[in-house]
């Protein structure tokens, strides 16, 4: 369930909505990147972990980070509340497209620092692998379109 989760989140339905709006009417490749991966990968995907960190924060310390320890629950659910937190941002961006750009910034700082953080662990689980392959992923899209758009913007 997980790996269709991040798959649908991280790669089917942004390149399916970018697809399907670019044949609506022609758009830049590189808007429609941006519009439809902060909806999608940071929206939708981050408040969906948030709302199971927040929940069930024992997947997240088993599956993810490998460890039974009650000691990081609570940590896990303060991440959740942040994760749920950007969702709220990245969902209401398909509405509010000035949060686009914004959203794009500090959520590919966070997928970039937690793809990183996966790729150097040593002894990855399955699911820690998935989540970092889908991260680092994820970060040189929003790169890409940070790096593309960021320009128009400064003076």
């Amino acid at each position: 369930m997980y790996l269709a989760v991040v798959l649908l989140t991280m790669l089917v339905l942004p390149v399916g909505s970018m697809l399907a709006e670019h044949l609506h009417g022609p758009a830049p490749w590189l808007l429609l990147a941006g519009k439809w991966f902060v909806f999608w990968s940071v929206g939708v995907r981050l408040m969906l972990a948030g709302v199971r960190q927040f929940a069930q924060p024992s997947f997240t310390a088993e599956q993810i980070f490998g460890t039974k320890s009650p000691d990081v629950l609570p940590l896990i659910r303060e991440l959740g509340i942040a994760n749920v937190a950007t969702g709220v941002v990245g969902l209401l961006s398909l509405w509010m497209p000035s949060f686009t750009l914004p959203v794009a910034i500090s959520a590919g700082i966070f997928y970039g620092v937690a793809g990183v953080r996966h790729a150097l662990e040593p002894h990855r689980s399955a699911n820690e692998t998935i989540a970092m392959v889908s991260d680092l992923f994820v970060f040189v899209v929003l790169a890409v379109y940070v790096g593309g758009t960021l320009p128009h913007f400064l003076p």
